[in-house]
């Protein structure tokens, strides 16, 4: 499978520290009464510095004006992997993304979903969009809120899945992620009316992993990952299109690229669009063989490859022509009738 995104990968490391490190400290410190002593001290220690990072670093939190709903209102169907509270991971050692830093955030056990109301000519076209980070962390505001910035801006809606992590993907090893993508299109399909939303225009973009549970979810739109909770469930998670973004775990790099099997295309898999580029530490091969699966199974899909890019890159503008793929969306958006009106 795929290497972890270099955004995601210090965050992957510490939460491995977290959690093999601390434990082993006071295994070690039982074996006399000394060491124990000390075992206990250097543990004491450690939690402190951990509770004063969390203190320094707060999690993310939704702009308080949107709408912004539980995902579970009852809990979630599968136990939770956080190890802690929510909170940002991001260190001053971690890479900037065009210059600037971003938001990793960690340890979502409650999954929510935010609403951003298309700015101007709202279309009736809604997007919810899985941000990536390796099923680690979420980018949430490179691939998240950003996102959401400039979909409004087109007359697009924008719905904003705060998923399950870390460990709650690849489906089907883990059917967490899944299960918070399904039920996420049946709640923004269930208050369509509300939002003033077309319920046969809704969406999923995905980054990275995101790309991943995007694919997973238009291969598995007809099989529900959970129990039904309400009547939102009644109604169908099939994404109308669905847009990758650097995808990752489609192809398996220790079977020569094979086709992952579980995001197998089928013929009701929703119309796609992909954009990657060659020089992708996670392989290009997650788009073009995602793509050629598509194109066998009769599905309508664009495929965009550039020279040069890398990874995890969001709507960050630099020089490279990647960086211009949003507006590759929405001429596909257009051209493909999902949007019908052209803004003024």
């Amino acid at each position: 499978m795929p290497v972890t995104p270099a955004y995601a990968q210090s965050d992957a490391k510490t939460y491995a520290r977290r959690r093999f490190y601390l434990p082993s400290v006071i295994s070690t410190a039982m074996i006399d009464g000394v060491q124990m002593q000390k075992g206990l001290a250097v543990a004491l220690f450690l939690t402190v510095m951990i509770s004063n990072t969390y203190a320094q670093k707060p999690a993310w939190q939704p702009d308080p004006k949107l709408p912004t709903l539980s995902l579970w209102p009852k809990g979630a169907p599968a136990p939770a992997k956080a190890l802690g509270p929510e909170v940002d991971t991001t260190t001053s050692k971690d890479d900037l993304i065009a210059g600037k830093p971003l938001v990793r955030l960690g340890n979502v056990s409650e999954p929510t979903l935010t609403f951003y109301e298309a700015k101007s000519q709202n279309s009736g076209v809604t997007v919810v969009v899985f941000p990536g980070g390796a099923y680690q962390i979420l980018a949430i505001d490179l691939e998240g809120t950003e996102v959401c910035d400039w979909l409004t801006s087109i007359g697009v809606n924008c719905a904003l899945l705060k998923y399950r992590v870390p460990d709650s993907g690849p489906y089907p090893e883990h059917a967490a992620a899944l299960q918070d993508a399904q039920r996420a299109v049946r709640m923004v399909r269930a208050r369509a009316a509300e939002w003033h939303l077309d319920p046969r225009k809704i969406g999923v973009l995905g980054f990275s992993a995101g790309g991943h549970l995007a694919a997973a979810l238009g291969a598995h739109f007809d099989n529900s990952a959970y129990e039904k909770v309400d009547d939102a469930d009644r109604l169908s998670c099939r994404p109308d299109f669905t847009v990758l973004v650097y995808p990752a775990y489609l192809a398996d790099e220790h079977k020569h690229f094979a086709l992952n099997p579980n995001v197998r295309p089928k013929a009701h898999t929703p119309p796609t669009f992909i954009v990657q580029t060659e020089d992708d530490p996670i392989h290009v091969e997650n788009a073009t063989v995602y793509y050629k699966a598509l194109k066998d199974a009769g599905v309508p899909a664009e495929l965009h490859i550039y020279a040069k890019g890398g990874h995890g890159y969001g709507l960050r503008r630099t020089e490279l022509p990647v960086t211009a793929w949003p507006a590759l969306v929405e001429n596909w958006l257009r051209s493909t009738k999902v949007i019908s009106a052209v803004p003024k």
